[in-house]
């Protein structure tokens, strides 16, 4: 998620065996037929196309795309891939990870910057057996109430969170005895029975 007019940065995770492909970053539903945005030529050096950067950090087998000012048009389904077929077209299977991109106005009103939580995702790609994840890092400005997770938070997680708790504190109340009352546990209880019968 990111600002109208802010940066995005995603952190895209990759196995060891993959450190010398090229990594690149493509838009579009489906990965086979996305369209390349911007692509790394070599290990620590970035790359630019317009206002996407991408550059690979083998060291930490990891590559970040960073997208800055950001429009509305922005939003959509992206995919981090690693060129391991060096014929690009429909039939090659790169290993890849799908990245949901969201773009939201800034708040009206001057905030404190805050930085957002990463958020990470493991991936087994839909065509390939190829491991890799993504990890959105960003800075966003913005107020709590603006954030989407608090959002999510107050409306639909406690509420549900405070129902649960009600329903087993119901199901676990003391239970009544007979006639409405409780039995004493201090009285013992006798049982008799009648002989013969």
């Amino acid at each position: 998620m990111g600002t109208l007019g802010g940066s995005l940065s995603v952190q895209c995770r990759y196995e060891k065996k993959y450190q010398e492909y090229n990594k690149y970053w493509c838009r579009g539903n489906y990965d086979i037929t996305c369209e390349n945005i911007v692509e790394t030529k070599g290990k620590e050096k970035e790359e630019r196309s317009g206002r996407v950067t991408i550059r690979d950090h083998a060291d930490n087998l990891t590559f970040i795309v960073t997208m800055e000012n950001l429009t509305a048009d922005d939003a959509g389904s992206y995919w981090c891939k690693i060129q391991k077929i060096w014929l690009l077209d429909m039939w090659s299977y790169d290993p890849s990870v799908q990245v949901k991109v969201s773009v939201f106005e800034a708040p009206s009103k001057t905030t404190e910057r805050t930085t957002c939580g990463a958020a990470s995702a493991g991936f087994l790609g839909p065509n390939t057996k190829q491991n890799l994840s993504t990890e959105e890092v960003l800075t966003c400005s913005g107020s709590l109430l603006s954030s989407v997770h608090f959002l999510l938070l107050v409306f639909l997680k406690l509420p549900l969170f405070l129902t649960l708790v009600g329903a087993v504190l119901w199901v676990n109340r003391p239970q009544k005895g007979c006639g409405g009352s409780q039995p004493d546990e201090k009285t013992p209880q006798h049982s008799a029975s009648l002989p013969g019968i």
